[in-house]
């Protein structure tokens, strides 16, 4: 098996599948991911070649971005016995990408392998920050949602499903809520924990700023003639 010939064919394929991509789930951030996951990997000495597979097939066949995922999936597994990989490692693969999502925290504590786990927290990095506020207000563009809605409150995570997560109505701003700053508490790493810190007060200083500008009549910024 050649593993370096088999990462450079992954890159082809993610970047066919992604680079048409407007919801933040393209190609650059594919590289994004798999740029944390390898940085934690040498800090958990876990094995880089897993990891970095798993990184750049993540989104090979997220249903938020496939409306086929029987033919994505199929597509998936083709490619995988195309290059030869074993069952062992077709199968870690596999349980990574169908469970590593957030999927309204239904997801939590579901990983079972160590490269799962950083790749979890290498893609949930670049949810928050500068960059997982741009994604934000991308992916809300993309699907028509509003930026904010200052009487639609933030939804209990605890009374939804899977279904309902994703699919009922919903704004950017409450996406912060109901899953960007409850990331850096679900870290599963010590390297994750602490990039997420920072990109954590970043949204926390983000939301203070973008309050005051949205509520610009009421706290007397506004034009005074």
């Amino acid at each position: 098996m050649n593993k370096e010939k088999i990462i450079l064919n992954a890159e082809a394929y993610v970047r066919q599948l992604h680079q048409q991509d407007t919801t933040g789930h393209d190609f650059e951030h594919i590289l994004r991911v798999r740029f944390h996951a390898l940085d934690i990997a040498h800090y958990e000495k876990a094995d880089t070649f897993v990891v970095e597979l798993a990184s750049l097939l993540h989104d090979s066949v997220d249903k938020k971005l496939f409306k086929d995922t029987t033919t994505a999936w199929e597509q998936l597994y083709k490619w995988m016995n195309e290059m030869q990989l074993s069952s062992d490692i077709q199968d870690e693969i596999v349980h990574i990408l169908k469970f590593m999502s957030f999927n309204g925290g239904k997801n939590n504590g579901k990983l079972k392998s160590l490269a799962g786990k950083i790749v979890q927290d290498a893609d949930r990095i670049d949810a928050i920050g500068a960059i997982g506020i741009a994604r934000t207000f991308q992916y809300a563009g993309h699907f028509k949602e509003p930026m904010h809605i200052s009487t639609q409150k933030p939804r209990n995570l605890n009374t939804l499903n899977s279904s309902q997560y994703h699919d009922e109505p919903n704004t950017a701003i409450n996406h912060f809520y109901e899953k960007l700053l409850l990331l850096k508490d679900m870290m599963n790493t010590e390297r994750g924990k602490e990039i997420a810190q920072e990109r954590h007060s970043y949204m926390e200083s983000f939301l203070e700023q973008f309050y005051k500008e949205w509520d610009v009549t009421k706290n007397g910024e506004g034009h005074k003639s």
